[in-house]
């Protein structure tokens, strides 16, 4: 009876795994079935897509190869997609522009180079010479293509840079240091920058505008909390009446510029004497204009 009751009492831990055995098939053929089940509807919704449609081409593909839409399920015939083909064409067009940018990049370098050499830097410059009185002087070193004054903001006196046509002239005006122009002895030295060039649109195109250049300043470095009423009461209290004046500024710049145009050519060379003084929170400088404040064009409106 010991030996029944010892082999009945280790059949039941058997029975027992025997049937945790069996619950486990049963749940693992469950999952499978019911992945089985997941996996053949996800076929059974992409087989319902359209492939060529529009939007499983990618945004790179560049639609105007196709001349109507009817066109546009073409695919190509070898192994490349059109998204692979397009983006090969972009890299390869990418490619060829930088390039370009990079030849365009050694050449303004150069350029700009060309045009150090054949600059001077001219200082100590008294506050009544001109630009053409500084340009009549250097004309003599060789052809003058370009002159502009600065006014300096640490001295009463101005800088200028004077570049010519060729290096010979601009090795030859070295030869003018300590001249006296004026009241004062101008240096001159090898220019370490080069000019930079004004938009020729702005330029003055007749003798009514190159007039207008003689009465007006060029003004930098103006504190953006500086309003235009603000300027313009400063340089008619200092130098006399303005008649026009030009505020512009960005969102890029910390300030602002200005140009002002006087009623009197002497107010102009007056301004000049303004480079270094405080208008606001900044010390401007003051410049001779290369351009004529124009009228704003006002376009009529329709009734």
């Amino acid at each position: 009876m010991a030996a029944v009751a010892d082999k009945s009492g280790e059949a039941a831990p058997v029975a027992a795994a025997a049937n945790d055995k069996k619950n486990n098939l049963v749940v693992e053929t469950a999952k499978a079935e019911s992945k089985e089940f997941n996996v053949q509807n996800l076929v059974d919704m992409f087989t319902k897509l359209n492939p060529l449609a529009k939007e499983f081409f990618p945004s790179s593909y560049n639609q105007s190869q196709t001349k109507n839409d009817s066109k546009f399920d073409q695919v190509p015939a070898d192994n490349k997609s059109a998204g692979n083909v397009n983006h090969s064409n972009r890299r390869r067009r990418n490619n060829s522009s930088q390039g370009r940018r990079r030849l365009n990049g050694k050449a303004f370098r150069a350029q700009r180079d060309d045009s150090i050499r054949q600059t001077v830097y001219v200082s100590d410059i008294d506050q009544n010479v001109t630009e053409e009185q500084l340009a009549g002087l250097f004309s003599n070193c060789g052809h003058v293509v370009d002159c502009r004054v600065c006014g300096d903001p640490h001295s009463v006196l101005r800088f200028a840079f004077v570049e010519f046509a060729d290096e010979e002239g601009a090795r030859a005006a070295l030869n003018l240091n300590g001249i006296m122009l004026g009241f004062y002895p101008v240096r001159v030295l090898p220019s370490k920058t080069a000019i930079l060039p004004v938009n020729p649109t702005l330029l003055p195109r007749s003798e009514d505008e190159r007039e207008m250049c003689t009465r007006t300043v060029y003004c930098t470095n103006i504190d953006k909390k500086v309003s235009q009423a603000e300027v313009k009461n400063f340089f008619e209290s200092a130098c006399g009446e303005v008649t026009r004046l030009r505020l512009l500024g960005d969102n890029v710049h910390s300030t602002r510029i200005a140009f002002v145009e006087f009623a009197m050519a002497e107010s102009a060379i007056i301004a000049l004497n303004c480079s270094g003084m405080v208008l606001g929170s900044q010390p401007i400088r003051v410049s001779p204009s290369k351009t004529p404040v124009r009228p704003r064009v006002t376009h009529p409106t329709l009734l």
